[in-house]
């Protein structure tokens, strides 16, 4: 889900604010606009009515003017006044809207023009007592023409009085509309503050608290949680990356630690172990030398191989080897121990050359071997062997030590598993790392690896262990 800011909240905030007042403005506008509009056209409405009477006063003058003096010049006089009558009842019939009354008002405008205009033909042939009929018929129209127009005016001022009321119970309701939804903003405007404000106060508090837990050493509290996706939501999945991360640093600082300490206890046992070193290597030197001298041939290559054995295993401790190295080694532990038991063991060796340049802790591959012996086959008269296999799949590199001795029960290897087993397991080695040391240096030196074992009592034991393949000296 996209996250949505802290600014980008508060502009919609006010944006909504904006535009509710905005609209309640306009509202408000649009009904005084309207009251305004109905104002004009009614005042026009009476201008027009008041226009057509005077127009029809003018005209109805003119031609008794007319009639008593018929001359041109009054007959111009009268056409301009029916001229402009037309021109006002033109206006009428488009402005006014349709109705019984407006076409009654009509039929009395034509009659007042077609009467006049009789008028006018009559005195111009001399007809005397026909145009004088006329005219009366001309002024009593002119009459009902003004009758009308009061009635229209009544009759308009009716409606108008009626359509303002409308509008002005209209307007009442806008207000009241228009302050509810006033209140409605202003209480919706405190609600989101305060929503806004709890929601920033309480991820805060929580980072707060939180942070008070890591520094009295409290690291395994949960993660903070907070369900707005926002500047805070960053905020706290940053805190909880570094809490994770200072509890990452904490645990490879412990595991450093360990690993330390595993080394000075590995050096301590072999510093109770060891004579000088140069002392015992000049010492073996001479014997074997002595010993080829003398045609001891198989004497002289048993003292090189316990030689360049404790030389391996005498040396730096806390190193980093490969298994071409390890391999050579445990050739050389072989040649030793099939000089001691001689037909009773075979060791056997699929190994994968490609495999030879992984690194490795030291002393890896040897306790294992050991444990093979001492723990399998080393009570076996006969047909005993021993296993080392090393092959590669798509990103490891798997070394597996077998034997064909005695097992162990599903409890025996999950007490091993578990770091449960003591240091009883050492005994007999030639280097006094056990099984235990061996897991536990190679997790601190390769958090992927991983050890397992196979084994059923009576049929052997299988040790599996797994390296990263890139990993190479």
């Amino acid at each position: 889900m996209r996250m949505i800011k802290l600014r980008t909240k508060l502009l919609l905030y006010f944006l909504v604010i904006l535009v509710s007042m905005v609209a309640l403005f306009l509202i408000r506008e649009w009904h005084t606009q309207r009251i305004v509009s109905l104002h004009e056209e009614n005042s026009e409405h009476y201008f027009l009515l008041n226009e057509l009477t005077n127009s029809t006063d003018l005209t109805l003058q003119s031609l008794q003017i007319f009639v008593h003096e018929p001359t041109e010049n009054n007959k111009e006089a009268y056409q301009q006044e029916k001229q402009q009558l037309q021109t006002l009842t033109t206006d009428f019939e488009q402005k006014i809207r349709d109705s019984m009354d407006k076409q009654n008002y009509l039929s009395l405008l034509t009659s007042f023009q077609e009467y006049a205009d009789e008028t006018i033909t009559l005195v111009e042939q001399d007809h005397i007592e026909q145009y004088a009929s006329s005219l009366n018929e001309t002024d009593r129209t002119a009459d009902y023409i003004h009758e009308k127009t009061l009635e229209f005016i009544n009759q308009q001022l009716t409606e108008y009085q009626h359509i303002i009321e409308l509008e002005n119970q209209r307007i009442e309701e806008a207000k009241k509309t228009g302050s509810f939804v006033f209140l409605t903003i202003i209480l919706l405007s405190i609600l989101f503050a305060l929503w806004f404000s709890n929601g920033a106060t309480k991820v805060i508090e929580k980072l707060t608290s939180a942070s008070k837990e890591i520094s009295q050493g409290h690291y395994n509290i949960p993660d903070v949680q907070v369900s707005q996706r926002d500047e805070l939501r960053v905020l706290t999945d940053t805190f909880n990356r570094m809490k994770y991360n200072i509890v990452e640093a904490i645990s490879e600082m412990k595991e450093k630690a360990k690993m330390s300490q595993l080394l000075k206890e590995m050096e301590l046992k072999s510093l109770q172990n060891q004579v000088n070193p140069h002392f015992l290597f000049n010492t073996l030197n001479v014997i074997s030398k002595t010993s080829y001298i003398e045609g001891a041939d198989k004497t002289s290559d048993l003292i090189h191989s316990i030689s360049a054995l404790l030389r391996y295993n005498l040396g730096n401790l806390d190193r980093e080897t490969s298994l071409k190295d390890e391999v050579a080694v445990v050739n050389e532990y072989f040649f030793l121990q099939q000089s001691r038991f001689g037909d009773r063991i075979t060791f056997e060796q699929n190994i994968e050359e490609d495999c030879l340049h992984v690194a490795i802790p030291c002393l890896t591959l040897q306790p294992l071997i050991e444990n093979a012996f001492v723990h399998g086959i080393e009570e076996m008269a006969e047909d005993a062997v021993i296993t080392l296999a090393i092959f590669s799949t798509a990103r490891q590199v798997v070394i597996e030590v077998s034997d064909n001795g005695k097992g162990m029960s599903q409890a025996k290897i999950a007490a091993i598993l578990n770091h449960q087993e003591t240091d009883r397991e050492q005994k007999g080695h030639s280097t006094g790392i056990g099984l235990r040391n061996v897991m536990e240096r190679l997790k601190i030196f390769d958090k992927s690896s991983d050890v397992a074992i196979v084994s059923e009592v009576g049929k052997g034991t299988t040790v599996r262990i797994t390296l990263d393949k890139g990993r190479t000296t």
